[in-house]
């Protein structure tokens, strides 16, 4: 299905724009001090219970997790588009790899230049904004779900795929904050450059030439979408 020019435009603000003014937001927040880190604080102190079950569900986030996982996925789309004899089967696998190869590119100078002190149930230490777990987390599963959905044939696996990728998200989250790896605004923070992100691999995989697929001779047929 192609996307009106002015229904993406409109869908970017909302998908892009808003979580990145939120970014930017919090960022000034943390760098300058700001009230909203006194909200974070005693959100932080109601939450923070650590336990085993949160530390396991911050692990989801680790890179030895939920990069394999993009993996296998991306794996399974690139054979299934050669299979379908799509023109152009490359260019979702290759930006949801090259979209997880930009989390720590965007991440990592970010943690230095905030030099944010984590909380009390970590050692003493900076460098914790934004969250590297839940971004990993949020690009790794959510480019999964992306590259994943045009080849599902119902609604309800539809469905399931991404109930899947959300609760993962949120669990990896909940347990950061819970086990006391990250301020609740690390995690939100890293929510909204993920959206930014992901936002980048949409448009792409809703761009012109999607759908293209060859036919017996060699040419471009007019039917769309996996078979």
């Amino acid at each position: 299905m192609r996307v009106s020019s002015s229904r993406v435009s409109s869908l970017l603000v909302w998908l892009a724009g808003v979580p990145a003014l939120l970014f930017s937001l919090i960022t000034w927040q943390v760098v300058s001090h700001g009230p909203l880190l006194g909200v974070d604080r005693d959100v932080s102190r109601v939450l923070l219970r650590p336990d085993r079950g949160s530390e396991l569900l911050a692990d989801l986030g680790n890179v030895q997790v939920a990069v394999p996982v993009l993996v296998v996925v991306l794996g399974y789309v690139t054979w299934r588009g050669r299979a379908a004899g799509r023109d152009r089967w490359w260019p979702a696998p290759l930006g949801a790899a090259g979209l997880m190869v930009l989390v720590p590119v965007f991440v990592v100078p970010l943690k230095e230049w905030t030099a944010r002190h984590g909380t009390a149930a970590v050692p003493p230490g900076v460098g914790y904004f934004p969250s590297g777990h839940t971004a990993t987390a949020a690009v790794a599963y959510g480019a999964a779900t992306l590259v994943l959905l045009p080849w599902l044939r119902t609604a309800l696996a539809r469905c399931a795929v991404v109930g899947v990728c959300a609760a993962l998200v949120l669990g990896v989250s909940y347990g950061l904050v819970r086990r006391g790896y990250h301020w609740p605004l690390d995690v939100v923070a890293s929510w909204c450059l993920s959206a930014v992100l992901l936002s980048s691999l949409w448009l792409l995989l809703s761009g012109p030439g999607r759908s293209r697929r060859r036919s017996s001779s060699g040419t471009a047929s007019s039917r769309s979408g996996p078979s």
